[in-house]
C-alpha cells in the first residue's frame, strides 16, 4: 500500500466483480482509489461467452486496447484490486502475466481493507494517457479440456469452486453439476483470512500439501468460468509451489467449457473420481 501513495506509483486498475452483480462499475463509481481506472471483467478482461466458456481468454489485440486505454505501459509496474478476496483481481493479474507484462501485483485485501484502514478514496475518474504496452501472449500455460483431462491423470488439476459445486450437489450456472475426473478441490476462499487479505506463504505452503499437490509435477487449476481459477495459481506462487519461471496452467475455459459437452464425464461427491 506504500507504493500506492510513492512519489512514482503503479499503474493502478479497479476490476471489482461479483458472479451474481451488482455490476463492478456501479461500485467504482461511488469510490475508489485515487487514480484508479475501472476494467470490466466481463466485457474487458474477456471474450464474449459461448462454446469456450463463460470468460474465454479475450482476443490480444482486444486486450492490449483495453490495457492502453488504462494507462498501462511497458516499464510501469502494475496494481489490481477488487472488492476483497482477490479472486477477480487474480484475474487481471494473470491476463497481464499472460500477455507478457513482468510487473503486476494484487493489492492485498482490496477495497474493503483499503476503506478499513481509513485511507482515502475518491469518485474522481481519471483520464490516463495512452499506454504504450504491447500484448505478446503466452507468457503463462493455459490448457484446453483434453489437456485438463491428462493433467488430472498425469499431474495435479485443482478445482477452485465451492465444495458443493465441486461435489455437484448444486449447480447454478453450468449445463451439468460434479467435477472433472481426477481433479482435487481447492477452493478459493481458502487462500485469505477472514478480512480477505492473503494467507502467508507458510500457511498456503501447508494447505496445499494438505491436498496433495506435488511441487515437483505439472499443476493446473480451473474453476467455472476461468476466473477464480487465476487466484489459486496466484496463491500457488505466493506459496512458493510454483514460480513465475514454472508458473501452473490455467484451463481456461473450466467448468462451463467442459460440462457444455455432453461427452466429456463428471465425478461427483468427495472423491476425485
Amino acid at each position: 500500500m506504500t507504493a500506492l501513495r510513492g512519489q512514482a506509483p503503479p499503474t493502478l486498475l479497479d476490476v471489482r466483480w461479483s458472479l451474481l452483480g451488482p455490476p463492478g462499475r456501479e461500485a467504482y463509481e461511488e469510490g475508489h482509489l485515487p487514480g484508479a481506472v475501472f476494467v470490466d471483467l466481463d466485457a474487458e478482461l474477456a471474450a464474449a461467452p459461448g462454446t469456450a466458456g463463460r470468460h474465454p481468454l479475450p482476443e490480444p489485440e482486444d486486450l492490449e486496447a483495453v490495457l492502453r486505454r488504462a494507462g498501462v505501459d511497458s516499464d510501469r509496474p502494475v496494481v489490481v484490486y477488487d472488492a476483497d478476496n482477490g479472486s477477480a483481481a487474480s484475474r487481471a493479474w494473470w491476463l497481464l502475466r499472460w500477455a507478457g507484462h513482468r510487473e503486476v501485483a494484487v493489492l492485498d485485501g482490496g477495497y474493503a481493507v483499503w476503506v478499513a484502514e481509513q485511507l482515502p478514496t475518491t469518485t474522481e475518474q481519471p483520464q490516463p494517457s495512452e499506454g504504450d504496452f504491447r500484448v505478446r501472449p503466452g507468457s503463462m500455460p493455459v490448457l484446453d479440456a483434453d489437456g485438463a483431462a491428462g493433467l488430472a491423470r498425469e499431474g495435479t488439476l485443482l478445482d477452485a469452486r465451492a465444495p458443493e459445486r465441486y461435489r455437484g450437489d448444486v449447480e447454478p450456472m453450468d449445463p451439468r453439476a460434479g467435477h472433472i475426473p481426477g481433479a482435487r478441490n481447492a477452493p478459493f476462499s481458502a487462500h485469505v483470512t477472514d478480512s480477505g487479505r492473503w494467507r502467508s506463504a507458510e500457511d498456503l505452503a501447508e494447505h496445499f500439501a494438505a491436498l496433495g499437490v506435488d511441487a515437483g509435477g505439472p499443476i493446473g487449476a480451473y474453476c467455472g468460468s476461468g476466473v477464480t481459477a487465476c487466484s489459486v495459481l496466484l496463491a500457488l506462487e505466493h506459496a512458493g509451489v510454483t514460480d513465475p519461471q514454472r508458473p501452473a496452467a490455467l484451463y481456461a475455459g473450466s467448468w462451463s467449457n467442459w460440462s457444455a459437452d455432453p461427452d466429456r464425464p463428471a465425478a461427483t461427491g468427495e472423491e476425485v473420481g
